[in-house]
C-alpha cells in the first residue's frame, strides 16, 4: 500500500479542476497545468478533493499510485504558491542580469552566456543570488540544473554557480615542498 498515494489531494478555493479520463486540468492565479497519466491509476475528483486509486494491484499500478498522486499535488501547488529555486554565484567579475526572458551570465569566460529562458519560467538576479520561479517544478528544476552547469563550483576556491542549500566540500590547495 502507498502511504503516499491513499492521501487525498486538497483544491484549494482559487483552483479549478478538471478530470477527464487520464487528463488533468488544473487552472489557479499562477496559471494553467494540463498533464495525463497511465491507465494503471484511477482519478475521481469528489467535493474539494481528489483522490488516485490503482486499477489492479500490479506492480506498475502500485508504482503508478504514489507517483501520479504526487505529481497531481505539484500541479496544484504549482498554480497556488509556484516553485523557486535560488542559485548564488561566486567569483571576481561574475554577473547576472535579466533581459525580458533572456537570462544574461557573465562566468568569467571571454563571451557572455545568454540563456532563453522558457515559457513559464521567470528570474530575478539579487546580488549574487539567482531566483528561478514558476508554476511547473520539473521545468524548475530543468532550468537551475541548466543554468548551473555553465559553471559548475569548483572545490579550490568555491567559485562558480551553486544552489543556495547546497554545500561545497572545498580541498585543501598544493603545499609547496617542505625542508
Amino acid at each position: 500500500m502507498s502511504r503516499i498515494g491513499k492521501k487525498p489531494i486538497g483544491i484549494p478555493d482559487k483552483v479549478e479542476v478538471k478530470v477527464n479520463g487520464a487528463t488533468v486540468e488544473v487552472k489557479g492565479p499562477k496559471g494553467q497545468m494540463t498533464l495525463t497519466f497511465t491507465k494503471d491509476v484511477k482519478i475521481e475528483k469528489a467535493d474539494k478533493e481528489i483522490k488516485v486509486t490503482p486499477v489492479n494491484a500490479s506492480t506498475t499500478a502500485r508504482a503508478q499510485w504514489g507517483l501520479s498522486r504526487t505529481l497531481i499535488g505539484n500541479m496544484v501547488t504549482g498554480v497556488t504558491t509556484g516553485f523557486t529555486k535560488s542559485l548564488e554565484f561566486n567569483g571576481v567579475g561574475y554577473k547576472a542580469a535579466v533581459s525580458g526572458s533572456t537570462l544574461t551570465l557573465n562566468l568569467g569566460y571571454s563571451h557572455p552566456i545568454d540563456y532563453k529562458l522558457p515559457k513559464g519560467i521567470e528570474a530575478k538576479v539579487n546580488k549574487n543570488v539567482i531566483e528561478i520561479t514558476g508554476c511547473d517544478k520539473e521545468l524548475v528544476g530543468f532550468v537551475a540544473a541548466q543554468v548551473r552547469s555553465f559553471r559548475e563550483p569548483e572545490p579550490y576556491k568555491g567559485k562558480g554557480l551553486k544552489y543556495s542549500d547546497e554545500t561545497i566540500i572545498r580541498k585543501a590547495g598544493k603545499t609547496g615542498a617542505k625542508k
